[in-house]
């Protein structure tokens, strides 16, 4: 059982430059659903607060699972100087600055399964940085103690928070979950995510002029 819990702050506002398939690659089917909401649907199962950060093209999908006020809307990535992972993660952990602590999940990342969730927010109740490792292999989410609030805060454009967990002592969380080794950057992640979802029907969606 946590004793506290950490909040979920789900990462659903950048480009996703690298995908080719026309619309945004969160919005696209996954399943019965699309890559973003199968993320939510497995982050709100994790029983944690959850907060999303995103943007005003995708925020319609987020409205549907998760509250008005659970949900952070920025600017396109690249309408403003200074946009970018490090502005999203910094952006919701101030939104929670009250939390004991915060899980960072990428939304692209929609087979991460609640229980890696809960053992990742778990890891923070006795060190200051955690992760979900598979196999030996590093992934996500990656979990923050309250202690980190002032660094969080301070990122900014593309910089993530890799600094942070190489310099501060950090847990590597064996989980038996390949999904937390799976994201979704080109069309050909999205065949082989739909393969591993056991979705393999779903058409592209692409833009229509």
């Amino acid at each position: 059982m946590l004793r506290h819990r950490p909040s979920l702050i789900v990462l659903a506002a950048g480009r996703g430059s690298r995908f080719a398939g026309g619309v945004h690659k969160l919005a696209q089917p996954l399943g019965t659903s699309t890559v973003l909401a199968t993320t939510l649907v497995h982050a709100i199962a994790s029983a944690l607060p959850v907060l999303v950060v995103t943007t005003e093209a995708l925020a319609p999908i987020a409205r549907q699972h998760v509250a008005a006020r659970d949900i952070v809307v920025l600017p396109e990535v690249g309408s403003e100087p200074g946009l970018g992972m490090g502005r999203s993660i910094a952006t919701g952990v101030a939104a929670r600055a009250d939390a004991p602590g915060w899980l960072i999940l990428p939304a692209d990342m929609p087979l991460v399964q609640p229980a890696t969730m809960v053992a990742v927010a778990q890891a923070l109740e006795q060190h200051p940085v955690a992760y979900a490792q598979f196999e030996g292999r590093r992934g996500h989410p990656v979990g923050f103690a309250a202690e980190l609030f002032s660094e969080l805060v301070r990122l900014d454009g593309d910089e993530g928070a890799r600094r942070l967990v190489a310099r501060y002592p950090s847990l590597g969380v064996d989980v038996d979950d390949p999904g937390t080794q799976v994201d979704l950057d080109t069309v050909d992640d999205l065949s082989l995510l739909r393969a591993a979802a056991g979705g393999l029907s779903e058409p592209l969606v692409v833009e229509r002029g």
